[in-house]
């Protein structure tokens, strides 16, 4: 496989022109898709910040997507926790999830390149809804993978990625997980490069980090003005759940360089810090190559991939964004394990709380919340809270 690796010692937390994040990133495919990625971050370079492309971007975020995306006191919350706590409400996008933002720029872009079909993965289903409306949105064919565990996890989402005219590829290799969803995605794209591969998450080869992450950073823009309009001051502390890491860069973009400002993310850790049991890449993984990019990863010695486990299907992934794999290295954000257990006393917690239901994801977050801000009163946090969780209400979560 090719890779187009360079300035690997650049240590910005943001991308250099060619897709690295210090020494993360980079593309690692084979020659076929090499071109194909190629035009596609030229088209992305040419397009962002152009008044054409932004005005129809905003205009679909807020009259189709219905942003701005509410930043809500959770009061109830505050109390129990003992901190002054505010939750960013992706979960009442259209779809019901962060990831609309980023199929809408997507399929723009697509549309550009005169592209006729989409291609993409999902794990908890929340991308594969979203790209199947976009996609129903723009009339483009559409063709989603799936996980079979994922599948039977996450029935609803699969129901209504039916219902909006997409295709439904179910992945029945390896563990039936986001993993397995992304090596036949990949697959697919492999052998048809005319389709345009709309990936879902901050993962993958070059451009679609970069470009995911330019998507989702409407959320942290947000936030931070609502913020200031609410507090007349920036938070202390940032959370987000993170699988790949699509919510949490959202969130987290717009204060990169605010020193201030903590960043905390919780990854789905399963049982607990045991290879094979776990899906907390950063917390126990080490850089590697995986599914096109050099990241960190949950490896072996030999390079070979650790099966994953968490409730959350949208965070059960091996890999993750090469931003958060510098962040962790800059020590600019720092990275939580998180428990199943955790994160379903978390679930009843908020909805119980606040009266709303939050997905298994998100319930993460809300969990390190717990764990993290504890007496401290003086402090103010905003919290992603990156899905709803209608997908998770008639799993047996126990």
């Amino acid at each position: 496989m090719n890779t187009i690796t360079k300035n690997i010692t650049e240590k910005s937390i943001y991308a250099s022109n060619n897709g690295m994040y210090g020494p993360y990133g980079g593309m690692f495919v084979p020659p076929v898709l090499e071109q194909k990625l190629l035009q596609l971050a030229e088209i992305f370079e040419s397009q962002k910040g152009t008044s054409g492309f932004e005005q129809e971007l905003a205009y679909y975020l807020k009259s189709f997507v219905g942003r701005p995306s509410p930043l809500f006191y959770a009061h109830r919350l505050s109390k129990h926790i003992g901190s002054k706590i505010y939750l960013k409400r992706e979960d009442l996008n259209h779809t019901g999830s962060h990831k609309i933002n980023n199929t809408i720029g997507q399929i723009l872009l697509a549309k550009r390149m005169g592209a006729s079909e989409i291609v993409a993965e999902t794990g908890a289903g929340q991308h594969g809804v979203a790209t199947a409306t976009a996609a129903a949105l723009f009339g483009m064919k559409c063709k989603v993978f799936m996980g079979s565990r994922d599948a039977e996890r996450q029935k609803m989402n699969v129901s209504r990625i039916k219902m909006l005219g997409a295709e439904m590829v179910i992945v029945e290799a390896g563990r039936g997980t986001l993993k397995n969803a992304v090596d036949a995605a990949l697959g697919y794209y492999i052998e048809h490069p005319d389709v345009f591969y709309l990936l879902g998450s901050q993962v993958g080869p070059h451009p679609y980090p970069t470009m995911v992450g330019y998507f989702q950073s409407v959320i942290g823009r947000e936030a931070r003005k609502q913020l200031l309009e609410a507090e007349g001051r920036l938070p202390d502390n940032l959370i987000a759940c993170i699988g790949g890491g699509s919510n949490a860069i959202g969130l987290f973009t717009d204060f990169l360089d605010e020193e201030s400002v903590r960043i905390f993310a919780a990854e789905g850790g399963g049982e607990g810090p045991v290879f094979g049991k776990t899906a907390a890449t950063l917390s126990m993984g080490k850089p590697g190559v995986f599914q096109g990019t050099y990241s960190y990863a949950l490896s072996d010695e030999a390079g070979e991939v650790y099966p994953t486990a968490s409730i959350a299907a949208g965070l059960d992934y091996p890999g993750v964004s090469p931003q958060h794999a510098l962040l962790k290295d800059t020590g600019r954000a720092s990275y939580h394990l998180i428990t199943d257990k955790e994160a379903i006393e978390a679930y009843y917690l908020l909805s119980k709380l606040e009266g709303i239901i939050p997905a298994i994801e998100s319930s993460h977050a809300i969990a390190l919340a717990c764990k993290i801000l504890k007496g401290k009163p003086n402090e103010i946090s905003i919290i992603n809270l990156s899905g709803r969780g209608d997908k998770d209400v008639e799993r047996d979560l126990s």
